[in-house]
């Protein structure tokens, strides 16, 4: 072997290039048999959004079918029916009446309904002729009389019904013997009868007395309706058309005590003599004790007062005098029974002189009391009074017909109007022609009797020809009689209020009368009678007392 170094370089390069073919080989196949691993990255999810639920197409909605029907049931008040198809007949768009309500869609009925709701109040009221002394009766003898069986008072006072009410009446069919009469025709028949009626409430008048059944009255205005054996409650409603229901009105009724208004009218109050010593002895409220409730109850409180008050009125001696003044401490009886209208018709107003009046006058303005038929002057005496009561305004006026002269106002001095009834006559139709109720009031002539005279008949009536709707007599201490005529009613004298006389049974009666209007109408009159007591106080009369009176007066009274 060549051991030369040449030699050996090439063996060298021999080696190196053999062993770089190897090694090409070795990395080649190292790439196709072991490859290196790389880590491989989680990838990130994205969500994907939810397959929606398919919503199935909705059907278009019918729309309701115009007009519906609607109708009364047999047993429903007839007013009611003919309220509500008035309104029916008004929107032929949405509406139309069919007299069989069997098959309408919206019905009116006494019995519950289908999506039912209160619809209507009707109130009835038992009534007599005016001049009629019984008060009340009971339920239990009412419901007997109307089966056929009369009881109670019914036994001697046949019972009538109107043909509207008839209808209506919670009480079921009436018996054979209950006569329904046309109502044009049924207070003539039920004077002629001496019977008793049952009447819609709203067409009262004031020649009808109203009777109490189990002591109520639709002439309360507190009256519970569910207790009232008088009243009936109807049910509007449908089964297949409730929506229409929001298209009729909420409910109908002919008693609504928001449109009721009452004036409460008395006699003469002279807080003066033994009445005023007796206040000074027992409280200056005494007077008031028995009968507070029934004058702060009305709406309108009046009375006449006919003394003035004197800062120099003396203490009372309980002396006979015929001059008269109150001490201003007086001023809080006035108060605590609510008199809300004063009448200076009175004939001792200036007994204490001017002053005394001047003294009242100021009282009574800063008290905010108005006044009538007296006055700072002539124009005042004699200028109408007006007062507003819900649906109501009344108009007030009075006059002093029987002086004493010095007691009249004139231009310069205060005191009572003078009666000047070609001027009282145009007030009373002024007001009347602008919708104003008058009620009108006298200091007439002083009498001891229950009638009136012929000339206090001629002047009162005079007034209600004129369009007075209460014709009232202020001077009476011995209460009078009453009268009906060209639509006014007249009390020819009331009586006295808070005043001292005792001296026979007479003067110790007393009427006070609570007058009620509604929707613009004189209504009736609630007669409420008390009797004086300890020269200063009245109470509430017995049912006996009463009677004697109610009968003395009633038969001297104008039908």
């Amino acid at each position: 072997m060549d051991s030369s170094p040449t030699a050996r370089r090439g063996l060298w390069l021999v080696l190196i290039a053999g062993l770089g073919l190897l090694g090409v080989l070795l990395i080649g196949f190292s790439l196709v048999v072991a490859p290196t691993v790389q880590p491989t990255p989680t990838p990130t999810l994205t969500p994907l959004p939810p397959t929606p639920t398919p919503t199935p197409t909705p059907s278009p909605t019918p729309t309701p079918a115009w007009p519906v029907t609607a109708g009364c049931a047999a047993a429903v008040p007839g007013e009611v029916c003919t309220r509500l198809r008035e309104v029916v007949d008004q929107d032929p768009e949405h509406f139309s009446w069919v007299d069989e309500p069997a098959g309408a869609d919206v019905q009116v009925a006494t019995d519950p309904l289908p999506n039912g709701r209160p619809f209507g109040t009707w109130v009835y009221a038992l009534v007599a002729p005016f001049f009629t002394v019984e008060d009340d009766v009971s339920a239990a003898d009412l419901r007997a009389t109307w089966r056929g069986e009369p009881a109670g008072p019914f036994v001697e006072h046949p019972l009538l019904v109107s043909s509207d009410a008839q209808r209506g009446l919670p009480l079921g069919a009436p018996a054979a013997d209950v006569q329904i009469v046309e109502p044009s025709e049924l207070l003539t028949q039920t004077v002629a009868l001496d019977g008793w009626a049952i009447i819609p409430f709203d067409t009262l008048e004031p020649r009808w007395k109203v009777m109490r059944v189990d002591g109520m009255s639709p002439l309360d205005r507190g009256l519970d309706l569910e207790a009232y054996p008088l009243a009936t409650t109807v049910t509007i409603g449908s089964e297949s058309r409730p929506d229409a229901l929001s298209r009729l009105p909420s409910s109908f009724t002919n008693r609504d005590p928001e449109r009721m208004s009452v004036v409460m009218m008395t006699g003469v109050t002279a807080l003066t003599r033994n009445t005023a010593f007796t206040m000074e002895r027992e409280g200056v409220t005494f007077p008031a004790r028995d009968i507070r409730g029934w004058m702060t109850e009305p709406d309108i409180t009046h009375t006449s007062n006919e003394v003035s008050f004197a800062e120099d009125c003396p203490a009372p001696t309980g002396e006979s005098t015929m001059t008269f003044c109150s001490d201003p401490r007086y001023f809080e009886l006035l108060e605590h029974v609510d008199i809300d209208v004063l009448e200076l018709t009175g004939n001792h107003l200036l007994d204490w002189g001017v002053s005394a009046m001047e003294n009242s006058l100021s009282m009574y303005e800063a008290h905010d009391l108005p006044t009538f038929g007296g006055g700072w002057d002539l124009e005042r005496a004699r200028t109408p009074l007006t007062m507003t009561h819900g649906v109501h305004t009344f108009g007030f006026v009075g006059c002093n017909e029987v002086g004493p002269t010095y007691a009249w106002a004139t231009a310069e001095r205060p005191g009572a109007a003078p009666c000047d009834y070609d001027l009282l006559t145009a007030q009373v139709r002024a007001m009347r022609e602008r919708g104003v109720i008058p009620i009108v009031t006298f200091q007439y002539l002083e009498v001891d009797q229950y009638a009136p005279t012929a000339s206090q008949q001629a002047a009162f009536r005079a007034m209600a020809e004129a369009g007075a709707a209460i014709v009232s007599g202020s001077q009476a201490h011995w209460p009078q009689g009453f009268g009906f005529h060209a639509g006014g009613f007249i009390h020819y004298g009331l009586g006295n209020l808070f005043f001292d006389q005792m001296y026979r049974l007479e003067v110790r009666q007393e009427f006070l009368d609570r007058h009620v209007f509604y929707d613009g109408r004189h209504i009736s009159t609630e007669l409420m009678t008390a009797m004086l007591e300890d020269y200063a106080r009245p109470r509430p009369m017995t049912p006996e007392e009463r009677r004697v009176l109610l009968e003395a007066t009633f038969a001297v009274s104008e039908w």
